[in-house]
């Protein structure tokens, strides 16, 4: 029966942080050997979350762009050559992926037309900031314990059992004040 034995990247490629740390120092004789020996594994990966070969060998020219400016930053401690070089091609293939549009999605602008715009209308927004403006004069009007009890109930989603607990209130207390803050609130914005 033949023995088993754990994968090892380095015995498949050997040399490769020897070509690393040559290629820091600015071989290019260093360059074109890590190419020879990695470029097929390293264009596989971009090619599998591409699917694309053309996206693919672009990728892969950026990969080696990349290992040529950032191999002195290769450190053999925290992974084997061939994982750092994996993990550059598989990060440039995704970046590249998330930078492209999404196929299929992209329609003819003769359709923008069709399209209902879900924000709001200029209309409504200054309908919206004007509500705004007259709701903050209104909270002006409040006594400041009032005001920072609604606007922290309301606005910041406190329960009033933390309001009551905050200011060290009775809870039946609280209450009251905020009701009768909108009591107050509302007689002003009616009128």
């Amino acid at each position: 029966m033949p023995e088993i034995r754990a994968y090892d990247a380095a015995q498949e490629t050997p040399g490769l942080d020897a070509l690393l740390v040559d290629i820091a120092g600015g071989s290019r004789n260093a360059f074109e050997s890590l190419y020879r020996a990695t470029s097929s594994r390293l264009f596989a990966i971009c090619l599998r979350v591409l699917s694309d070969r053309a996206e693919a060998e672009d990728v892969l020219q950026d990969v080696f762009t990349t290992i040529w400016h950032k191999a002195h930053q290769f450190d053999p401690g925290r992974a084997s050559p061939i994982a750092w070089l994996a993990m550059i091609a598989r990060n440039k293939a995704i970046d590249r992926l998330r930078a492209a549009p999404a196929r299929g999605t992209l329609a003819p602008i003769e359709f923008a037309d069709d399209v209902a715009d879900a924000g709001a209308t200029p209309l409504q927004t200054a309908v919206s900031a004007d509500e705004r403006e007259r709701l903050e004069a209104c909270m002006r009007q409040l006594d400041p314990r009032r005001q920072s009890l609604i606007r922290a109930a309301f606005f910041e989603g406190s329960t009033y059992e933390e309001l009551a607990q905050r200011i060290a209130s009775p809870l039946g207390s609280v209450k009251s004040w905020i009701r009768r803050g909108l009591l107050q609130l509302r007689g002003c914005l009616e009128a």
